[in-house]
């Protein structure tokens, strides 16, 4: 315990010397945030994907121990007739040599039991083998877990400190920050939608309608960019529009994104877009079950135009993407970026709870574990987000 305890604490030490390294180094602080939130969501994925193979392993252990229970008083008759007459019966006129009635009725009774006996004892044996080498995977799972348990640890631990240092740049005017905060939770009682939600931030709220100004302008930049881009050069920037972690804006058009978004938390889809909601009505989003305290990451570049909690939504994170596109992301337990300030896609955002607070989504879905609601909504319509997601982390997602 104590060895465990120093270990954490030299960790901790080694995580802060790199940070301070790199703090006045926003590009490398950004790509370290992305770097380590990938880490962590492929440990939660690749967890998830051990602990399905674990619950497939003890329920065929289960179901072995069933059949071997059930089959209890054969084991013991295969037991018995094995320790009286070995693998061989005895002559039948050796065993009752008085009786030749009862001698030849017994010759009969075993040369019809006997083959069957043997082949229970070979089912027998084959289960038995079965559970041994179930155990032994068992075993080999759980190793495996508690190493990437430990590396999930690990990356948490380093992923705070890298949110902390970024948001401690961020935050100097702490006192503004509060009373922006405090206009946002008023506005946040007083919105009836979504769409009024946005409208009022981005009017009432400074930081807000910075983040607003900033996306209609960089929009501008980009069109007169380019324009004067030769076409080679417009390809080459849409097939890699994440690639400089130091960026300030989008590097292309969120509409140029389609087929290149990562998904923002590992999990499993529970309901897909236009899919029935269980009201009546067709689905607005995309719900995706987590795992307990996953770290949920931008999808896309954008500034964050609400971040705090919304009627049922849970905790709801909105992030204007440009060109009229917003994404919404709901259900988590706590968010770490604040109103107008800018973030990459594939920066860590949000982190999930445990399952335990009852946001609409998870009551909709009768869920027990943590369920993030994403919502794609261009010019106040929500659409759907499935052509933007790209295709291996769309296939993860599903499991």
């Amino acid at each position: 315990m104590q060895d465990s305890l120093e270990a954490s604490e030299a960790q901790r030490r080694e995580i802060e010397a790199e940070i301070a390294a790199i703090r006045t180094d926003r590009g490398k602080l950004e790509a370290a945030l992305v770097e380590t939130t990938r880490s962590v969501a492929g440990t939660e994925a690749k967890i998830g994907e051990a602990e399905a193979r674990l619950d497939a392993l003890v329920g065929g252990e289960e179901a072995i121990k069933r059949s071997l229970a059930s089959r209890r008083s054969v084991i013991a008759e295969v037991l018995a007739a094995l320790q009286r007459m070995g693998r061989k019966p005895p002559p039948a006129l050796l065993v009752a040599p008085d009786d030749m009635l009862q001698a030849v009725r017994t010759s009969m009774l075993l040369g019809a039991v006997l083959p069957e006996m043997r082949a229970e004892t070979e089912a027998l044996s084959a289960d038995l083998s079965d559970l041994l080498q179930l155990r032994q995977s068992i075993a080999i799972e759980k190793d495996g877990l508690a190493v990437d348990a430990e590396k999930l640890r690990a990356d948490r631990q380093r992923l705070a400190a890298l949110i902390g240092a970024r948001q401690s740049a961020l935050t100097a005017a702490e006192k503004a920050l509060g009373a922006e905060r405090d206009r946002a939770m008023e506005l946040a009682k007083q919105a009836a939608t979504l769409k009024d939600l946005i409208a009022r931030m981005e009017s009432e709220v400074a930081a807000a309608a910075r983040g607003a100004e900033a996306a209609r302008r960089a929009d501008e930049a980009r069109l007169a960019a380019e324009s004067a881009k030769s076409p080679e050069a417009r390809r080459k920037l849409a097939l890699a529009p994440f690639k400089d972690p130091a960026r300030l804006a989008p590097a292309t058009s969120f509409v140029e994104t389609k087929g290149l978004l990562p998904m923002p938390v590992s999990g499993t889809l529970q309901r897909g877009f236009g899919a029935p909601d269980g009201f009546g009505a067709a689905e607005k989003g995309m719900l995706v079950a987590t795992r307990a305290e996953a770290i949920v990451a931008s999808p896309c570049d954008g500034w964050v135009a609400f971040a705090g909690p919304y009627r049922t939504y849970g905790q709801l994170l909105i992030v204007n993407a440009g060109q009229g596109y917003y994404i919404v992301l709901a259900g988590m337990d706590r968010i770490n970026v604040n109103v107008g300030q800018f973030i990459l896609a594939g920066e860590p955002v949000a982190v999930m709870g445990d399952g335990s607070a009852r946001t609409a989504a998870a009551v909709a879905l009768g869920a027990a574990q943590p369920i993030l609601y994403i919502e794609f909504r261009k010019d106040g319509a929500a659409i759907d987000p499935g052509p933007w997601w790209a295709k291996p982390e769309l296939q993860k997602v599903r499991g």
